[in-house]
């Protein structure tokens, strides 16, 4: 699965519109193409099962299929140091992938590094910067007019260094991984936290910031710390109300948001077979939320099935020939095991404010009276890269039918997200979104949307208390919608779109009843839908741009000065070489401290590729734990108050380095490399916490407890070090 031929990528792609792919058995000796847009670079199992085979035998011991996938793309098999949480590896990952608010610091890093072209195969995806207001195409309209700077920047970008480019409006980063990049063993890592959602094609898909993507794109070994393998042993098998989406949450509830960190949580077990591929991925998607470095599924039918349907056979037959590689060994063993019995998990939805309170649906009503969390459910959405797969449509739709052949509309405001355009184009094709629509759905644009803040919300002040439930995977306080007073659940595409219908939170499906337009009384039957179309997929409009075939170094990318959008980047001061001293406490933090607290998206992602302007909101979410006040701190140097990001340029302004001192797990939540840039790019020095989130930076060991983080990696004009202390709980 190595790239064949490094740094000629912008050579090999080819041109043309995207076309339906008829796929074809190859045996084991067959050249395969990763990807249709990416002919002439091959899977390569033959190179990952000879990794296995000298590791394997080194350790002397049977492998999970994590440490499987993992060491087979060791740079260095024969010599590397592996101990499971202890050493660093050095790997060699097979692709990048980065969506449209990550991609504009990764570009810009890349760009300084005077490369080129990307040494693998790389692909930006445009899904973050489109806002949910009116409708999908209006708004995907919209976006395009907003973003054009932006947008133009990236394909341009794109072209020159080789970079594959999916167009807005093509859909969400992970969905249209799982359909044309993700196969059983690849490993790919992605400028996004819920990269793992490739776990449920066999895949390992990690997250990262996008220096680490950079590093990689550069052709540098990329380091992971070696992870741990929790294994998940799945037994009986999903029936009734019940989804893969119920297995995340309540895996959520046992390890909490940080009980995965440091590990990769690893599904085996009779009770996989149950569950679809796209199902999987859900599960493995959510995996962010318990702080995993990714989440894998062994490869089964399921799995061989949907390569088929995404134009893939050829993948799935040479995937059949080296089975025994993609699964785990026998006998293997985990760091820990978790185990859940599929017969008797219910349905659940977790929240609010963290993705880890989980609640059975047959509790949610008494414990939301009894903490005064609000019962009517103002907005039910639907969709997201966690669940927007074609199974996820139909089974959301199952459950709108009934409520329309009853004469019933939702009660509560509804709103769809197709993950993809493919899938748009198909549940479009298939009758699933007139079906929403008709029950009082509004069907977005392709796009992350409100899950990630994108939301344009008029329904409700600010400040006023409300409950919403959804089917993504984050529900941090004001994530969706900006407002701290929001109660945000999470659950089902079915659960929520019973809940929108019903209007309520405590109502259960499983066993209450609904009142139909004549007034008699009924229940909601189990949903039911196809996992994936009987008439194959519709791929809709061609929204993907190949590199130029010829290459791009003729081409030229701009970045206007005067842009507020977009900034080039100029090196950080170098480090001393001496100990920092005197240095002023910028803040101490309070409590949890997410991304979404250090550094918000929403309204700011549009100064992702402008870092002066994007430091705007540095920790402006953050509670103060001397006055419990946001975003309201002393200045020691005027004992005046300011908000953070404020208080700080003045300290820089005046020569005065400062730290920053927070709680446990600092960091959890997205790929957000801006809040590790956004300090010491106004001036901090150091962050002193009880414990990190792995996503907050890729760590490097030095001794006497203290790490250092490389920012710019290897290829930065200037190296710059950023010392971080680790304060070990007693």
């Amino acid at each position: 699965m190595y790239w064949t031929v490094p740094f000629t990528y912008c050579l090999a792609l080819g041109q043309g519109a995207r076309r339906l792919h008829v796929s074809a058995a190859f045996n084991a000796k067959a050249k395969v193409s990763m990807s249709r847009f990416e002919p002439s670079n091959y899977v390569s199992y033959e190179k990952l099962n000879e990794n296995v085979n000298i590791v394997r035998k080194r350790l002397n011991r049977p492998l999970t299929l994590s440490e499987k996938i993992v060491y087979g793309h060791l740079d260095d098999p024969v010599g590397q140091d592996i101990a499971r949480g202890h050493t660093y590896l050095r790997l060699r990952p097979d692709r990048v992938a980065m969506q449209d608010a990550t991609a504009q610091m990764a570009m810009l890093q890349f760009i300084s590094s005077g490369l080129p072209c990307v040494a693998v195969p790389s692909t930006i995806h445009c899904d973050h910067l489109i806002e949910a207001q009116i409708g999908g195409a209006k708004d995907l309209a919209r976006a395009k007019d907003i973003n054009a700077e932006v947008y133009n920047f990236l394909a341009s970008a794109g072209a020159k260094y080789g970079v594959g480019f999916w167009k807005p409006g093509s859909g969400i980063i992970h969905q249209i991984i799982l359909e044309n990049y993700a196969y059983p063993g690849v490993l790919l890592i992605g400028t996004d936290s819920h990269t793992p959602n490739g776990g449920g094609l066999g895949s390992i898909c990690i997250g990262v910031g996008g220096a680490d993507a950079v590093d990689v794109m550069a052709g540098i070994p990329w380091e992971l710390k070696c992870p741990k393998v929790i294994g998940v042993k799945l037994t009986g098998k999903l029936s009734g109300w019940t989804s893969p989406k119920d297995v995340i949450l309540k895996v959520a509830g046992i390890l909490t948001v940080k009980g995965g960190t440091g590990a990769i949580v690893e599904y085996h077990g009779p009770g996989v077979d149950s569950i679809s591929c796209t199902g999987m991925a859900t599960i493995c998607n959510m995996g962010a939320e318990i702080g995993a470095t990714t989440s894998v599924f062994p490869y089964n039918h399921r799995m061989k099935t949907y390569l088929e349907k995404t134009g893939r056979g050829d993948i799935a037959a040479l995937a059949d020939d080296y089975a025994d590689l993609l699964v785990p060994d026998p006998g293997c063993e985990y760091d820990s095991i978790v185990e859940i019995n599929l017969d008797e998990l219910k349905p659940h939805i977790n929240g609010p404010f963290t993705p880890d309170l989980a609640h059975p649906m047959a509790d949610i009503g008494a414990t939301a009276a009894k903490n005064g969390w609000p019962l009517e459910v103002k907005v039910g959405l639907i969709g997201s890269c966690t669940n927007s797969s074609y199974e996820d449509m139909g089974r959301s739709a199952s459950v709108a039918k009934q409520a329309l052949d009853k004469g019933l509309k939702c009660k509560a405001a509804f709103t769809i997200t197709p993950g993809s355009e493919q899938i748009r184009a198909t549940i479009e094709r298939d009758g699933y979104s007139k079906i929403l629509g008709d029950v009082g759905g509004m069907v977005l644009a392709n796009a992350c949307g409100p899950c990630i803040g994108q939301w344009d919300r008029r329904d409700v002040k600010k400040g006023e208390k409300n409950t919403i439930v959804t089917s993504y995977n984050r529900n941090f306080t004001a994530r969706n919608d900006a407002n701290p007073a929001t109660h945000a659940f999470v659950a089902s595409p079915e659960i929520v779109t019973a809940l929108a219908i019903a209007g309520t939170l405590d109502f259960n499906p499983e066993v209450d009843y609904l009142t139909a337009a004549n007034g008699e009384k009924f229940k909601l039957e189990p949903p039911s839908a196809d996992e994936l179309p009987k008439l194959d997929f519709d791929p809709g409009q061609d929204t993907y741009q190949h590199p130029p075939a010829e290459g791009g170094s003729k081409l030229r990318v701009d970045v206007s000065p005067t842009s507020t959008r977009l900034q080039l980047l100029e090196p950080f001061d170098k480090w001393a070489g001496g100990d920092l001293e005197d240095l002023q406490v910028l803040i101490k933090v309070k409590g949890k401290c997410t991304t979404d607290h250090i550094s918000a998206a929403g309204p700011w992602l549009k100064f992702r590729g402008h870092l002066d302007n994007i430091s705007n909101n540095m920790l402006i979410g953050a509670v103060n734990i001397e006055n419990d006040g946001v975003n309201k701190i002393k200045n020691q140097l005027t004992g005046e108050y300011g908000g953070v990001p404020d208080v700080a340029r003045h300290y820089k302004a005046n020569g005065l380095s400062w730290v920053v001192v927070g709680d446990d797990n600092y960091g959890e939540g997205s790929s957000r490399e801006h809040a590790a840039l956004e300090p010491r790019h106004l001036g901090g020095r150091c962050i002193i916490v009880k414990s990190f989130a792995r996503i907050h930076g890729n760590f490097k060991h030095r001794p006497k407890g203290t790490v250092t983080i490389t920012l710019l990696g290897q290829i930065a004009l200037t190296q710059v070090f950023w010392f971080i202390v680790l304060l070990k709980n007693k």
